[in-house]
């Protein structure tokens, strides 16, 4: 995801001297007194709305120092299903040589069967060692073990929240449904669009086998209020039913957003049919 900057000026000084210009933080590091940098929020017609802070700014938490949900040090479990178009639940495992991955039916699992995805906010910002001016605050996706993981991010602030879906083996499947976003005002009847480039790389004959590059189109809107019974007991949720269309097909997400814990549920209907839904089940910081 490309998004322009606009840089503006603001003096160091006004920093370090001006109170009405810092914020204080309040997100799990150690010194709670310490202050950071204001920030503009900027976006261009229908991109996702981030942070743009003075390019003399260098601290590396300066993209997680106002997140409410995404906390440096917090972890977000998940269980997981596939549903077939039959209605029969499946997990996955690698395959025996690591090459890959298999499906699973649910009566077949055993101890190598991955039931469970972890999601790590990481401190600092270690993606921008590969990817320059990444503007995100970091996530780490962990599958099997602490070994073994991969790392995208999110973006949250006071206008929305959007965030990458693990996609690494089996669940690169998400890559083609609608990401997770939320978009201020948090009001029934809110609607917003989206849309991203999807290559061929993508592309598994498990699902779907196209050439070239697709243009997603998704739709979002916030459509009701509810009370949903959770891990964590009843919680307030908004509803958020979005979709994905292209060239190759649709696809559709049903997100249920609480605004202490996030994502609590997504319910994903996939490009060929089946069905990815993903529950929190443990939330630590």
């Amino acid at each position: 995801m490309k998004i322009k900057f606009v840089i503006f000026i603001l003096c160091t000084i006004i920093f370090q001297c001006c109170k009405n210009e810092t914020k204080k933080l309040d997100t799990n590091v150690k010194d709670k007194n310490i202050a950071f940098p204001t920030y503009e929020l900027i976006g261009e017609g229908e991109n996702i709305i981030v942070e743009s802070f003075d390019s003399t700014v260098a601290d590396l938490n300066k993209y997680n120092y106002n997140n409410i949900i995404f906390k440096v040090g917090t972890e977000f479990i998940y269980s997981y299903q596939h549903i077939t178009k039959n209605n029969e639940v499946q997990f996955f495992k690698k395959t025996e040589d690591n090459s890959g991955w298999e499906f699973l039916d649910s009566d077949s699992t055993d101890f190598s069967t991955t039931h469970t995805l972890t999601i790590s906010v990481l401190d600092g910002n270690p993606m921008s060692n590969g990817i320059a001016n990444y503007n995100q605050t970091n996530l780490k996706y962990i599958l099997f073990d602490e070994s073994s993981f991969s790392m995208s991010g999110v973006i949250e602030n006071e206008a929305n929240l959007w965030m990458h879906p693990p996609r690494d083996y089996y669940f690169r499947i998400l890559e083609l449904n609608p990401f997770p976003y939320i978009k201020a005002p948090y009001e029934i009847g809110n609607k917003w669009n989206w849309s991203l480039k999807i290559g061929d790389g993508w592309a598994d004959e498990r699902w779907k086998v196209w050439k070239g590059t697709i243009d997603n189109k998704y739709k979002y809107e916030i459509i009701d209020k509810i009370k949903l019974e959770t891990e964590f007991g009843k919680l307030d949720c908004y509803v958020i039913e979005s979709s994905g269309k292209s060239r190759i097909g649709k696809t559709k997400l049903t997100a249920f957003f609480n605004e202490k814990y996030g994502f609590v549920q997504l319910n994903y209907k996939n490009i060929d049919g089946t069905k990815t839904n993903l529950e929190l089940i443990e939330h630590n910081q």
